[in-house]
């Protein structure tokens, strides 16, 4: 008989998939939109040149044109899911680059453009953590009591040290006072962690499982590091192949395990790696393995292993 996990299944790891049908009652995808955004690290507020690894583009689907509106651009995503599935819902994504970067009245007409148009059951919002205020929050927490908000935040790492190297231009301090903010006003929260990061050891990387284990956060996206063509990293590992060691499959499905076994069972496992298109990357390259050949892979690990998240988990509260 299989085992029954703390979130009330069989599957290893607290999924994504799984959360979403229980809180919509069937297939939900995200829509993105883009409203033509800037970062506070890329326009000369608090720096310019943007991430290191940087590239927006190789995340954005091609429905996503930040001249058309953000009806036009929904409806464009609904459209060209619903030919497959025809009773699919829908969540209005704003993903690209730093989508509350802008005065909150602007913000509101765009959000509340996005959650009127049909079959949209949520809004998400990727930002940074140092472009959240209290207005901001407040507005955003009336649409929540009508239709769920979620924001994603871009942390990278727990490491102020990293955050500098990569150019994030804001610090973790940023991070918990962000994701504290969100939870007092009850909004979800997903987190980005990317592992790999320059100058950062295993020992680094699973000191963020313990940490984020500790914070009211919703979820996590997990993503190993990648060099972009176009980007600063891409020169700089060009010059210097050693300013980073890029996981090979192998090694990161073993490092993945170990970071699971550490993490709180109660954060939902929305992505475990980064699939950038082809064309665009230049390293590591996992023989073009798709996002689903990957997850299956940690998911038989997981069995094999006889191990879970949260296995080793241990709360300070």
């Amino acid at each position: 008989m299989d085992k029954i996990f703390e979130w009330g299944h069989s599957r290893r790891y607290n999924d994504y998939p799984t959360y979403i049908k229980n809180k919509f009652g069937g297939r939900v995808q995200k829509i993105s939109v883009n409203v033509g955004f800037s970062c506070p690290n890329r326009d000369g507020t608090k720096g310019t040149g943007g991430c290191i690894y940087c590239d927006n583009i190789t995340f954005k689907p091609g429905y996503c044109e930040p001249g058309k509106t953000v009806t036009d651009q929904l409806n464009r995503g609904v459209d060209f899911f619903s030919k497959k599935y025809p009773d699919m819902k829908f969540m209005a994504y704003f993903q690209s680059y730093t989508n509350t970067y802008a005065p909150v009245e602007n913000l509101k007409k765009l959000y509340y453009e996005a959650i009127s148009v049909p079959n949209i059951v949520s809004l998400v919002i990727g930002t940074r953590p140092d472009c959240i205020s209290k207005e901001l929050l407040e507005m955003l927490a009336e649409i929540n009591r009508n239709i769920p908000v979620t924001i994603e935040f871009g942390l990278e790492s727990t490491n102020d040290k990293t955050l500098k190297e990569i150019n994030r231009c804001h610090t973790w301090n940023d991070s918990l006072n962000a994701i504290k903010m969100c939870a007092d006003v009850g909004i979800d929260t997903c987190g980005h962690i990317i592992l790999g990061l320059p100058g950062e050891s295993d020992s680094d990387m699973l000191t963020h499982a313990k940490i984020i284990s500790e914070l009211p956060l919703t979820s996590i996206k997990l993503h190993q590091l990648q060099i972009i063509k176009n980007t600063k990293l891409a020169n700089i590992f060009a010059s210097n192949p050693n300013y980073v060691k890029l996981f090979s499959l192998d090694d990161y499905l073993v490092f993945i395990i170990r970071f699971l076994e550490l993490l709180n069972p109660k954060i939902i496992i929305e992505r475990f790696v980064s699939v950038s298109p082809i064309e665009k990357l230049i390293a590591p390259k996992w023989n073009r393995m798709k996002n689903f050949e990957i997850v299956a892979k940690i998911e038989k690990a997981l069995i094999n292993n006889d191990t879970w998240q949260g296995k080793y988990f241990q709360s300070k509260t």
